[in-house]
C-alpha cells in the first residue's frame, strides 16, 4: 500500500513538474525576414519592430558574420540551462529553462545579410510576467558577445 502511494505521488510531481515547459511555440524562426512580434504580455522582448515595452536594441558586430555567429554559439553553448534547438547560418534557436521550476524561455538570434547586427527575440512559454528575465538575459548575452567580440580581435 505505502510503495503504491509513493509511486503515485512521483508520477503526479512529475507530471505537474514536466508540465511547467510548455509547448514549443509554432511561429519560431524567421518569415519574411523577421522574428515573429511579441504577444501582449511583457515577458518578451524583440529587436524588430518591437513596442516600447518590448523592445531592445539588436547586438552589434565589428567581425565577420561567421566569427560572429561562432562567438555567439559559444556564448549560448556556456550559459546554465541552454541548449540550442537549431541552427542555419543566419540564425540560431536556443532554450533556457529556468532553474527551479523549469520553465521554458525561447530565445532566437537571426543575422541578417548587409547588416552587422544580431536581431534577438526572448520571450517565455508560460505565464504573463517574466520579472525582467528575457531583457536581462539579452543584456548579459550582449556584454558577453562585446568582450568576446573585442578579445577575439
Amino acid at each position: 500500500m505505502k510503495s503504491s502511494f509513493t509511486i503515485s505521488g512521483l508520477i503526479i510531481f512529475m507530471t505537474l513538474f514536466t508540465a511547467c515547459s510548455g509547448q514549443k511555440p509554432d511561429n519560431i524562426g524567421i518569415t519574411r525576414g523577421k522574428l515573429a512580434p511579441c504577444p501582449s504580455s511583457p515577458n518578451c522582448v524583440i529587436s524588430q519592430d518591437g513596442d516600447k515595452s518590448h523592445s531592445i536594441e539588436p547586438i552589434a558586430y565589428k567581425t565577420s558574420r561567421t566569427k560572429a555567429f561562432n562567438i555567439l554559439e559559444k556564448i549560448i553553448e556556456s550559459q546554465e540551462r541552454a541548449v540550442i534547438i537549431d541552427k542555419k547560418d543566419n540564425y540560431l534557436y536556443a532554450e533556457f529553462r529556468t532553474k527551479i521550476m523549469r520553465f521554458v524561455d525561447d530565445v532566437e538570434f537571426y543575422f541578417p545579410e548587409n547588416e552587422q547586427v544580431i536581431h534577438v527575440r526572448s520571450a517565455s512559454r508560460l505565464g504573463y510576467s517574466d520579472m525582467g528575465v528575457n531583457r536581462k538575459r539579452v543584456e548579459n548575452i550582449r556584454s558577453l558577445f562585446q568582450g568576446k567580440e573585442l578579445s577575439n580581435k
